[in-house]
């Protein structure tokens, strides 16, 4: 095996070795997601999901393509590993996957 240099980006974790301890970061994923779906100009929120959101299976709306809503769940849920505050709204709309609508793909758009 040969030295590759020191580790700084692995697995979509960001890796900043202090004196004391490593700092773990996922901020550069966070940009290359929001640059995957189109959000690089939205505007930040205090919360993840809206408060009294509910979403159900039977919402009225317009379909959403499955594969691009199964894409936002699961890059949403590699981040968890570093994020564990937006576990339970990214559980929620993870339910919706068979037949996602409109509004649950921009619930999952909000986290």
């Amino acid at each position: 095996m040969s030295v590759m240099g020191k580790l700084n980006y692995f697995l979509g974790l960001q890796i900043t070795k202090f004196q004391h301890g490593r700092f773990l970061s996922q901020s550069k994923y966070c940009r290359e997601l929001l640059k995957k779906f189109d959000m690089e100009n939205c505007k930040e929120d205090a919360t993840p999901i809206v408060i009294g959101c509910y979403l159900d299976t039977n919402e009225k709306g317009a379909n959403v393509d499955q594969t691009k809503h199964r894409g936002l769940i699961g890059s949403l849920l590699y981040l968890i590993a570093s994020r564990p505050n937006i576990m339970f709204n990214v559980c929620l709309c993870a339910r919706y996957q068979a037949n996602p609508k409109e509004s649950h793909y921009m619930a999952a758009k909000r986290i």
